[in-house]
């Protein structure tokens, strides 16, 4: 009795009408500019109307900037969404087209589940700075302590939930939930307990001023490093030209927001006139060589050549098979220098390098020899830049005192870390993985036939291939015999580096060909093999790699839209060392997409962290944990910038004093109150889970994510209760305090006390921020009066009751003036 619509060729029952369309599907232009071009002219002098769909702004001003450089008049109206496929109505007289099918680019669905499943990631990263009872944790004023769990303490007529803390001698510190972000967990040197503050004793303080002496020395040397960088003069290149529009806009996925924002920065440095040295930290298979591609092709394009540095033969192959793909049909000739080449390619090679006609050369450390001259070098890119000795960073320091330096990593060492944390290095890290992607499913198992059996008889059901790693070359013959007599259809070829170099290319290529399913190799596999149809790695012995080098064997795997797999085989890990331990433990609870940095993190933590130029700096993170190294180092940063070396940084302090809000005063504004702030026990039943969500408020800042994480909290439990609201309501209050110059704000008794900045003689007094403060008393003398109570000065406002007034009135003094 209802009325049915079929869509398709064939209708399933006796249709009683038939609607027909006259479309015809959009044609396949391959990238080839003059075939669209011609195309689309006679369309429109047939009188059809041109409509290209993108889903980004960017591709089709591109396109339009193709068509006018080109000199083709083709009028067309951008449509800022896009189609799968694109088609042309003949009825109507109009063409849809998208853009992706004329750059032949893949297209990305949009799926609601993808937004659901990023969201997820967010959260077990907050799960790393999760707290248990027991823990040490550091509290910025008063030291290390033991985390107690949080605890309700009666407070006036209402009672409030406090983080309790125990130092020396039971002595305990209640701290408010507003202050959470004094609070980090203590994370130092690996196996040894840190010693617990005394309060009261002004030990702590004593720490962290000798701290900052000497981390100010070691910075200093760094400032002056990077002060030297500032002076000289690089190569400043010119603004893109249409070939790398071109070339931009035919990678065959959509960007993803940090690799677009990685290659602006990048751009934006060599269009500067001081000499590059950026560090793209990306996870495995995130699109770093895609920033690296176009950074060599803009290189490229004002005549300067472009080394790559890269750790590996096989990898050397592989970029130069990646950089020729891409800059196919682009004026750029790429050749790659590696122990595979013969003697013959390698002179030839040399002298067009020398000549100039190598535009872009690939090679392991081959290419920092005394024989490699080149004629005008202008970009040097490493890659993995972990996997080079002292020896090899020495050698490239020399070369590049005025060459623009791109490095590029999944997992910095700490020493790089340090040296990007500090600013002596600049620094982009991507963090959003491809559309597509699945997170890789780890586990560790003991050596099994069966589970080796399993999964790779998994992977060929699906005509995948595997990886198997195992780092001792005398067995590999073992472990083929083995999968053979298992699966005797199965094709497995052995590589390592002891091999003949033109051997290994080949069965390298013969596995990228899909000859063979299992690829039985040494850790060789380790940097950049792309080959999406292989998604299941299995590691024999994985106990005996460090973090980053797990991490990076496992990126081989994962890197097309299958879900892929990462067998750790290792002894019980009862029989293992505590640090083996962690590390099989820290690889399969990151198996999240973008946590390289995090594993980065984690290998500082279980090898301590060493020094940026030395190694005397790993006891400070003993004595004070490492977040509070951090914020200790970056005050120490600061304070360097603005007093020994301010006329370095005069820009940036100059920008900074424009700002004429009391932010440049405080650092940060506590709040006390005796009012009920909190999310009950009925709201939120579980207290590890209250303590996440109070540290996650502490930290924000702007409405936006404020208006978020209430569409979140409603989400998972429903109606935020009075109280809760309430407590959300601090942070636009502490925000607006901070603006006024209020190092502390006090709701207590129906009262509100704003403690302004302590020091009586600090500018601040003649800043446009204070004299909000005195406008605001002039207009409303009978509700409030200023005081100064032993060289604090502060201001009463009477008739608070809570925080809602509290915040309406300082947002009325924040617009006045």
């Amino acid at each position: 009795e209802f009325r049915r619509i079929d869509f398709g060729h064939k209708a399933t029952g006796t249709p009683q009408a038939t609607l027909k369309f006259n479309t015809s599907v959009q044609p396949i232009f391959h990238k080839n500019f003059d075939l669209v071009a011609s195309s689309l002219t006679d369309y429109l002098q047939r009188g059809y109307s041109i409509y290209i769909c993108s889903d980004s702004v960017k591709q089709t001003d591109r396109l339009a900037d193709i068509f006018r450089e080109r000199g083709d008049k083709i009028d067309f109206t951008a449509v800022d969404r896009t189609l799968h496929e694109g088609f042309v109505d003949h009825t109507l007289h109009c063409c849809i087209f998208t853009d992706h099918q004329i750059f032949d680019r893949f297209h990305k669905y949009n799926l609601r589940s993808d937004k659901a499943r990023s969201g997820k990631v967010a959260l077990s990263l907050k799960e790393l700075n999760m707290f248990e009872p027991g823990d040490y944790v550091v509290h910025i004023d008063h030291g290390i302590g033991k985390f107690a769990g949080l605890v309700r303490i009666p407070n006036g007529n209402t009672t409030q939930e406090v983080i309790k803390l125990v130092y020396q001698n039971d002595d305990v510190v209640f701290v408010s939930i507003h202050s959470l972000h004094k609070i980090s967990k203590y994370k130092g040197k690996e196996g040894e307990q840190p010693r617990i503050s005394k309060l009261g004793t002004g030990a702590w303080e004593k720490i962290k001023e000798r701290t900052k002496t000497k981390i100010k020395d070691i910075a200093r040397d760094l400032i002056k490093l990077y002060s030297q960088r500032k002076q000289e003069k690089g190569f400043k290149y010119s603004p893109d030209s249409f070939m790398q529009h071109e070339l931009e806009a035919s990678f065959i996925y959509e960007d993803t927001p940090d690799q677009l924002k990685a290659t602006q920065e990048v751009k934006a440095d060599m269009e500067s006139d001081r000499p590059m040295d950026r560090l793209v930290c990306g996870d495995v298979g995130f699109g770093k060589t895609e920033v690296a591609i176009r950074a060599a092709f803009k290189a490229v394009a004002d005549n300067k050549q472009v080394a790559v540095l890269v750790p590996t033969t096989v990898l050397a192959y592989q970029h130069y098979q990646t950089f020729c793909k891409r800059l196919e049909g682009m004026p750029c000739k790429v050749e790659y220098l590696s122990r595979a080449r013969t003697a013959k390619d390698t002179s030839r090679i040399l002298k067009e390098l020398e000549a100039g006609t190598v535009n872009i050369l690939i090679g392991t450390h081959k290419i920092i020899g005394k024989s490699v001259k080149f004629h005008d070098l202008g970009l040097l890119i490493i890659d993995e830049e972990q996997k080079f000795g002292v020896s090899v960073k020495e050698k490239l320091r020399q070369i590049k005192v005025n060459v623009d330096t791109l490095t590029m990593t999944a997992t910095p060492i700490p020493r790089t870390l340090q040296f990007s944390l500090m600013g002596a290095r600049d620094l982009s890290v991507i963090q959003t993985p491809p559309p597509n992607r699945y997170p890789i499913q780890t586990e560790v198992h003991t050596f099994n036939e069966e589970i080796i059996t399993e999964a790779i008889n998994f992977e060929m059901s699906r005509n995948g291939q595997v990886f198997f790693v195992n780092n001792r070359i005398q067995n590999l013959m073992e472990l083929k015999a083995m999968i053979v007599r298992n699966i005797p259809d199965c094709r497995v070829c052995i590589g390592h580096g002891q091999m003949q170099p033109e051997e290994l290319e080949k069965i390298i290529f013969g596995f990228v060909n899909y000859d063979y399913d299992v690829l039985l190799a040494t850790t060789i596999i380790e940097s950049g093999i792309d080959i999406p149809n292989a998604n299941t790695i299995i590691i024999n012995q994985a106990q005996n790699f460090g973090l980053s080098d797990l991490h990076q064997m496992r990126g081989r795997v994962g890197r097309g839209n299958k879900k892929a797999f990462c067998y750790l085989l290792a002894p019980p890990l009862s029989s293992l060392t505590p640090e083996a331990k962690r590390r099989l433990q820290a690889i399969e609870n990151f198996s999240d997409l973008g946590s390289g940095i995090h594993i980065a993190m984690q290998d500082l933590d279980i090898r301590g962290a060493g020094n940026m130029l030395g190694a005397e700096q790993s006891g400070f993170i003993a004595d004070l944990g490492y977040e509070t190294y951090q914020k200790i180092l970056s005050e120490a940063v600061t304070e360097l910038k603005n007093d020994e070396f301010a006329e370095l940084y005069a820009d940036e302090i100059k920008a900074g004093e424009e700002k004429i809000s009391g932010e440049d005063f405080v650092d940060e504004c506590t709040v006390e109150s005796d009012l009920e702030l909190l999310f009950p026990n009925e709201y939120i039943p579980s207290s590890s889970e209250r303590m996440l969500l109070y540290r996650e408020l502490d930290k924000l800042e702007l409405d936006r994510d404020v208006e978020a994480f209430k569409e979140r909290l409603v989400d998972r439990f429903g109606k935020i209760p009075p109280e809760g609201e309430e407590l959300i309501r601090i942070v636009p209050l502490r925000r607006l305090a901070k603006r006024l110059g209020v190092e502390k704000a006090v709701l207590k008794g129906g009262k509100m006390i704003l403690y302004f900045v302590s020091n009586p003689d600090s500018p601040y007094y003649q800043s446009a921020a204070f004299g909000k403060i005195i406008d605001y008393m002039a207009k409303y003398p009978r509700v409030c009066n200023l005081r100064e109570q032993n060289g604090r000065r502060s201001m009463i406002v009477k008739d608070i009751t809570d925080v809602d007034s509290a915040v309406r009135i300082l947002q009325e003094m924040v617009s006045l003036g």
